[in-house]
């Protein structure tokens, strides 16, 4: 009987120390991330913004959470789990990672996303207009990937294709297109996986904000066989795009393949290498968005008409006239030069009298919930 009592003591103390551990973390405000494996309970958020990680790692000397360009001790306790939590982080989607001993690893707790240049872990913290982004119970469109030789590279490529959901059901219906790209050190899961495109686009074709698309995400890197072991190897994208990726998806997906009918947009790297893109190629998109870039940047300086992109926005009157659409968008919080870069632009299209649509996503700098928050404005406005 004492044995049994004694047991059940151990019990009750355990669950007491559960009990008060959730109050604890409650009171805080910590929860798992959206962004967690299964089951995973770590890493965690509040409302704060604040990232709380933790890890087994009994043998380690260091341990610390790497997140916005910050590194955050982390401290292990009698049983060898480190835990520790970063400053508050702006709302959205944030890269991650650990660095253990001086190695920078994944955090086993999260999935994993292709961002910086590698496959890492990445965070999710809750924004207030979440809602747009979010899974609901609307009618779900599809993402299929999409595997391709290139005979211009002389690789295999891929590409990720969202169709609305309606697309099945609707055998004789034919649908405009929107390429997106993504942005430099990233590839194309980026849109689908960081950047809810297809949730995106599934809550506005339901609500009827935005006209059922087919959107194609492809890799912005391309480069000329001979040049791929050169410092700086040639990019040849605007190439693959135009004679290789779109006549491809003409050809297996029911398009309205004509320029009133395409868009093409990007963010940051994607917003360079789509503007020049168009430009080159007004015969082909009639629609543009640049989210957090233009082709000018890095530079600030005022934009000669004449020599800029080889002149191509010297006949404004031309220019304005076959663009539907000329879209920028751009956080408040973006760091110099991409304000001061996206501002002379502008100032060179009001010259030049071509009208364009600007939007500013508050509170944001250069990261997933500004270009969310643009494509979610940029597609309400598209094939109207």
């Amino acid at each position: 009987m004492k044995k049994i009592i004694f047991g059940l003591s151990i019990i009750l103390t355990l669950l007491s120390s559960i009990c008060y551990a959730q109050q604890n973390d409650s009171i805080n405000g910590f929860i798992p991330s959206v962004t967690n494996q299964m089951g995973k309970q770590y890493p965690q958020v509040n409302a704060e913004g604040k990232v709380r990680a933790q890890i087994l790692a009994p043998e380690a000397q260091s341990v610390k959470l790497d997140i916005g360009g910050v590194k955050y001790d982390l401290i292990k306790d009698e049983k060898g789990i480190w835990t520790g939590e970063s400053a508050p982080q702006d709302a959205g989607f944030h890269y991650y990672q650990l660095n253990i001993d001086g190695a920078s690893v994944p955090d086993p707790g999260t999935k994993y996303y292709y961002g910086a240049g590698r496959w890492g872990s990445g965070v999710e913290i809750p924004a207030t207009d979440r809602e747009f982004y979010a899974l609901k119970n609307v009618p779900h469109g599809k993402v299929s990937e999409t595997l391709y030789f290139s005979e211009l590279t002389k690789s295999s490529r891929r590409c990720f294709v969202y169709i609305p959901a309606e697309y099945d059901s609707n055998p004789n219906k034919k649908y405009p297109v929107l390429y997106l790209q993504h942005g430099s050190y990233e590839d194309e899961s980026g849109w689908s996986a960081q950047g809810h495109a297809n949730l995106i686009l599934d809550n506005l074709i339901a609500e009827g904000k935005a006209e059922p698309m087919i959107i194609v995400m492809d890799n912005g890197y391309a480069y000329a066989p001979e040049s791929v072991s050169d410092e700086r190897p040639a990019s040849i994208f605007e190439e693959v795009m135009t004679t290789e990726i779109i006549p491809m998806i003409d050809q297996h997906y029911r398009t309205l393949a004509d320029r009133e009918h395409r868009a093409i947009a990007g963010l940051s790297m994607g917003a360079n290498q789509t503007m020049r893109i168009i430009m080159n190629h007004l015969d082909m998109f009639a629609y543009y968005g640049g989210f957090s870039g233009t082709s000018n940047y890095p530079s600030t300086e005022a934009i000669d008409v004449n020599t800029f992109l080889n002149g191509q926005f010297k006949d404004g009157e031309g220019v304005a006239e076959k663009l539907k659409l000329m879209w920028l968008g751009l956080g408040t919080k973006e760091p110099d030069p991409f304000p001061k870069s996206v501002g002379v632009f502008k100032d060179m299209l009001e010259k030049q009298g071509i009208a364009y649509t600007y939007y500013e996503s508050p509170e944001t700098a250069h990261e997933w919930l500004t270009w969310r928050r643009d494509l979610y404005q940029f597609a309400q406005k598209l094939f109207k």
